[in-house]
């Protein structure tokens, strides 16, 4: 357990560092923190902190840098969670807004708007099939042998797909069809029903193999493709000192091209709204010079998907998780009934 003392000088150096990326000396927390320590007592601190692992010695400087284990304290119980401007909160305001059709470009506007706020990368991923149902499903008849389908979940996800066929049908059929997958698909999961529409639609087929056999294929191909990762904000990460370095700098594009890596990291989030992943914690080798903090985007009890903040391990992450927690308050506001 640390004393309040060296949770005062803890956090002064994460701060310090945060905002110039420089080893931090005992006279640097004494000239702008206004501690109430003399600086003897501060190195003695900083000395002890070291030692138990909350501080590293960085061989170019007499000063210190917080470890992994130190921005995890500061995270955990040191954070303040209001570090945001009356601009940063007009800013937020009025991209969120914005009217929006569909539920991937709120999300996609919420991400830009935490990377214009925060200067660091975002990536954005819906929410996954399984937690989602069918709210409706839609034809339009775009010609004699064209239909568009549109499926839309609960959560206000919509998939589009256009399928064509070898004869002809008409707006009747199209009506029939209408009825017809919404009696049976309404209120299904969509990770339930990928594998079994024949089943739910197997009184219908007699209706017409040839109509209802390219729909069923079309719409389990679209329900299968892949989740789409967005991507926000990557050049603001090349202006951070730490992108000096080929090394990093590689690691980090090699990151972003990982697709199955970053979808993993945003699907297995904790429980809670806001996780944070420091460096080594993650156990996966191409995080290790980065922290992630992921953001559950929900408005009431839909999810809506989660967006991932990227940058190096000295992370804002007081700004951060403060613009978070403004825009997940502010979108339900934006969205009452």
């Amino acid at each position: 357990m640390l004393s309040d003392r060296k949770k005062r000088v803890l956090q002064a150096i994460v701060e310090e560092y945060v905002n110039t990326a420089e080893p931090v000396s005992s006279n640097s927390l004494v000239n702008n923190y206004g501690l109430d320590y003399s600086s003897a007592t501060i190195r003695n601190e900083m000395a002890e902190l070291e030692k138990m692992g909350f501080l590293d010695k960085t061989h170019t400087s007499s000063g210190r840098i917080p470890s992994e284990k130190g921005y995890r304290f500061y995270v955990d119980k040191l954070i303040k969670d209001d570090n945001i401007s009356l601009e940063e909160i007009k800013y937020i305001s009025s991209k969120l807004e914005t009217k929006v059709n569909e539920i991937e470009e709120l999300t996609q506007i919420t991400a830009n708007t935490i990377s214009e706020v925060t200067h660091y990368a975002t990536v954005s991923i819906g929410p996954k099939n399984d937690e989602q149902k069918i709210e409706e499903i839609k034809f339009v008849l775009l010609g004699s042998r064209m239909l568009l389908t549109v499926i839309l979940t609960d959560s206000g996800l919509v998939k589009e797909t256009i399928i064509k066929f070898d004869e002809d049908i008409n707006d009747n059929q199209v009506q029939t069809l209408n009825l017809m997958f919404n009696n049976k698909l309404k209120g299904k999961p969509l990770d339930e029903i990928k594998g079994k529409l024949e089943e739910y639609l197997f009184d219908e087929m007699s209706y017409s193999v040839k109509v209802i056999k390219p729909i069923i294929e079309q719409i389990k191909k679209v329900l299968d493709e892949d989740e789409q990762l967005h991507l926000e904000g990557a050049n603001k990460a090349f202006d951070l000192p730490e992108f000096n370095s080929l090394e990093i700098t590689k690691n980090f594009i090699n990151l972003l091209d990982t697709k199955d890596l970053m979808a993993d990291i945003l699907n297995t989030g904790l429980a809670q709204d806001i996780n944070v992943y420091i460096g080594e914690e993650s156990e996966k080798e191409e995080l290790k010079d980065f922290s992630i903090i992921t953001f559950k985007h929900r408005v009431g009890n839909k999810d809506l998907g989660t967006i991932g903040i990227i940058g190096p391990k000295r992370m804002n992450y007081s700004k951060v998780i403060s613009v978070m927690k403004y825009i997940s308050k502010k979108l339900n506001e934006n969205n009452k009934d």
